[in-house]
């Protein structure tokens, strides 16, 4: 099982050259981070952790050039987002941009993508009714990974809609990235299965919490990843990999419990005790750099 670090990507945190050598260094994986490309100041839509929200996803710098910079500084890093997106970006930038990540790196980058949890900052970028988002996104993708692969790239759906267009350079593998679905519910597993190149949910959102900052009883999250293996296999898919992002400190157990799961790649960071804090990112990956050869066996 592979192991990867999630970061809010402020100028707070480690700077990205230096955390992607840190976290090589270390034995991980891979470095994650998410986006706010903006925040309403005039905002309805709850924090889902509940109570204000943090202060840095108001801080939060741009993860494909943060990403960029850590792959540059590193050579085996594969390096994602969790999540981009997309239907916060023109599909032609976003295609560009991705391509050319994926060149600069040598194939190291994975496109996590969701749909957001905030409504007003959707509305901001495009007049997508909210109830109307997942659908966009699956056409979202599509449009994207058509003008990865077609030389004359079109598409023509309800949201994304463009006549035959040249976009290069394509990206470095000859599908694209893979595209990585990071929701989870009922809706969002079905998106997965759908058109996903894997699934990225976390972990909080499909198990029971063991306690403050312990991470999530894994037994409770076997019957869903046996459901959606048992979705993937009926829909053709095969076996998509999991990425699993843990909530808060979970316990070594808790991870050796995940790697017996069969889940693919597990990410760190995510709610870690003090993660406020960019000062206890350090302590936090050496810490459980102590058990990553243990957890890449079988």
């Amino acid at each position: 099982m592979h192991v990867g670090f999630t970061s809010m990507n402020t100028l707070d945190d480690i700077a990205p050259a230096e955390l992607g050598r840190l976290l090589e260094d270390a034995g991980y994986e891979s470095l994650w981070t998410g986006e706010h490309p903006q925040i309403p100041v005039e905002r309805r839509t709850p924090y889902p952790a509940g109570g204000e929200l943090p202060a840095p996803y108001l801080e939060m710098m741009n993860p494909f050039l943060s990403l960029l910079v850590a792959a540059g500084a590193t050579e085996r890093l594969v390096v994602g987002t969790s999540v981009a997106l997309p239907l916060e970006h023109d599909v032609f930038d976003l295609a560009k941009t991705v391509a050319t990540l994926d060149r600069h790196t040598g194939g190291r980058f994975e496109l996590g993508v969701g749909v957001g949890w905030n409504e007003e900052e959707l509305a901001n970028h495009r007049p997508i009714p909210w109830t109307a988002r997942y659908r966009a996104l699956e056409e979202c993708v599509g449009a994207l990974r058509a003008l990865w692969t077609d030389e004359q790239a079109e598409f023509h759906g309800e949201f994304f809609d463009f006549d035959p267009v040249w976009s290069l350079p394509k990206p470095e593998r000859p599908h694209g990235p893979p595209v990585v679905c990071g929701m989870s519910g009922r809706l969002g597993t079905a998106h997965a299965v759908r058109w996903a190149d894997g699934w990225m949910p976390m972990d909080l959102a499909l198990g029971d919490l063991e306690g403050a900052h312990g991470g999530v009883h894994a037994s409770s999250l076997a019957n869903k990843i046996d459901r959606f293996r048992a979705a993937a296999a009926d829909a053709g898919r095969g076996e998509l990999p999991i990425s699993m992002v843990t909530w808060g400190d979970p316990t070594p157990d808790t991870l050796r419990a995940y790697r017996d799961l069969g889940v693919h790649r597990v990410l760190l960071g995510a709610g870690r005790k003090g993660w406020t804090d960019a000062a206890s990112a350090r302590p936090f990956i050496e810490r459980y750099a102590a058990v990553l050869d243990e957890l890449a066996t079988s």
